[in-house]
């Protein structure tokens, strides 16, 4: 795949370059260690300037500048892996490259022909922790392996992942998380002892046994909940069993806008299918006829997915979208009973709870199913989950959903209609009227006000009002 990153380095004074290169090109600049400008006694890494240019509709082009020390030899043998110590001259730099052109002294062409990351060098790892994740990441994402020696290293160094910064960490996660196979560069991760370095909860979740519902223990199944957020967001509809769900242009514009920190709401999906079990460990009892249960677990999940990704200083959009997932991720199953469609009025409940999370909550939900049936999967069942999903979707952001229409009647008409003082009881008629008018049951501001009139007379005992109600 075409890399968007450009790593200069240049005998000059990088922030200057920055700002030049910056303002010629309408982007924006700023030391990769936070400050405004490039100080002495700066380390390397702090030293780096980046250049960020504006989206051209795909992606970002990020340029990072770093003063050259010494010969661009002596800058190679500083870098991480083999395949990142290549260096051509700017001025002569025309694609596609000519080999004779490229300043190679580690070998890197030959490890780029073999499909390998390999370290340059034994203390790699133990310099910078960052580059654990890092060579996880390069692999997944050039289709390469570890060198032997490398992923010796890692595993030797993993432990020295819980001091990486929460910001490197987590750009390396969602970086990873972002990719196609995620679960598969997960395993990897696991594999190598990051993963649960990183994310110590999720360690705890291994050989955690569940209902024979479920096919895999917790791990293995929030692992994959990853790859059915994955097949579930899909926006290509080839599997039979994902075009079951459903799916349309506005959807896929939906997971690939930009949630926070550079990255989609799929990606932060396929987070929350990471984490929406986290807290079952915890949770966990065991009740009188020996059935296994997990009682509260969405709730303490989502503080426990606000506590981690506030280590990993994810953005306070992705925190709130993901934790609210993790919070509200039973709740599309618990919606009505049995075979039965849920009604308007709790369709109508489930929007106004959720807000910004309800529809991607319903898609976690189809992950779910996915990763708890796993090779078991009952085409019938899932059809019926499927369609009740759909269902949900269809009442709550169609046409006569009326989530994002005016209300009939305001606050204040209550108030002068009613002739009562503001509160939380103003409050409450609304949402009253609001789903019964999901339901069809009011149409106009007169049907409102008489609605209105009714609630606060205690004409309707709450048994009518929530009739329906999930």
């Amino acid at each position: 795949m075409p890399s968007r990153d450009l790593d200069v380095v240049a005998a000059a004074d990088v922030h200057t370059l920055g700002e030049e290169l910056a303002a010629c090109l309408g982007g924006s600049v700023a030391t990769l260690g936070g400050e405004s400008r490039v100080l002495p006694g700066m380390g390397r890494a702090d030293r780096i300037v980046r250049v960020v240019l504006p989206s051209d509709g795909e992606s970002r082009w990020t340029v990072d500048l770093a003063p050259l020390e010494g010969a661009v030899e002596d800058d190679l043998a500083r870098r991480d892996f083999t395949v990142d110590a290549i260096a051509v001259p700017v001025e002569q730099w025309e694609l596609p490259l000519r080999p004779d052109e490229a300043v190679d002294p580690h070998h890197g062409r030959r490890d780029l022909e073999r499909g390998l990351v390999r370290a340059m060098g034994p203390k790699v790892f133990r310099d910078e922790p960052g580059r654990l994740l890092r060579a996880v990441r390069l692999a997944a994402v050039l289709g390469f392996r570890l060198e032997d020696g490398t992923e010796s290293l890692v595993r030797a160094d993993a432990g020295l992942a819980a001091d990486v910064p929460g910001e490197r960490l987590r750009g390396e996660l969602l970086a990873i998380l972002a990719l196609d196979g995620a679960k598969r560069h997960l395993e990897m991760l696991d594999g190598l002892g990051l993963l649960c370095c990183i994310i110590p909860e999720l360690g705890d979740a291994k050989g955690v046994e569940q209902p024979r519902e479920h096919y895999w223990d917790v791990f293995g199944h929030s692992m994959n909940a990853v790859d059915g957020v994955e097949r579930v967001t899909s926006p290509e509809r080839l599997d039979p069993v994902v075009g079951e769900a459903p799916w349309g242009a506005e959807t896929e514009k939906r997971f690939a806008s930009e949630v926070c920190d550079g990255h989609s709401r799929r990606t932060f999906l396929k987070l929350a299918g990471l984490l929406h079990d986290v807290a079952k460990p915890p949770s966990r009892t065991v009740d009188s006829t020996g059935r296994t249960r997990f009682l509260g677990h969405h709730t303490v999940g989502a503080v426990m997915s606000r506590d981690i990704l506030g280590r990993l200083r994810v953005g306070n959009r992705g925190t709130a979208l993901v934790s609210r997932v993790v919070e509200h991720h039973l709740r599309p199953t618990q919606m009505s009973q049995g075979g039965e469609m849920p009604t308007a009025r709790a369709v109508h409940r489930y929007f106004r709870d959720l807000g910004d999370a309800a529809v991607d909550t319903l898609y976690l939900s189809l992950a779910d199913h996915l990763a708890a049936r796993g090779p078991l999967l009952d085409m019938d069942s899932w059809r019926r989950h499927a369609a009740r999903v759909a269902h949900v979707l269809e009442m709550g952001t169609g046409p006569r959903s009326s989530q994002e229409t005016p209300r009939l009647v305001t606050g204040h008409d209550l108030m002068a209609a009613l002739d009562i003082t503001p509160g939380p009881a103003i409050g409450s008629i609304l949402d009253d009227i609001e789903e019964a008018r999901a339901a069809g049951e009011v149409s106009s501001r007169a049907g409102a006000l008489a609605l209105a009139k009714r609630l606060k007379d205690g004409a309707l005992d709450a048994a009518e009002v929530g009739a329906g109600s999930a």
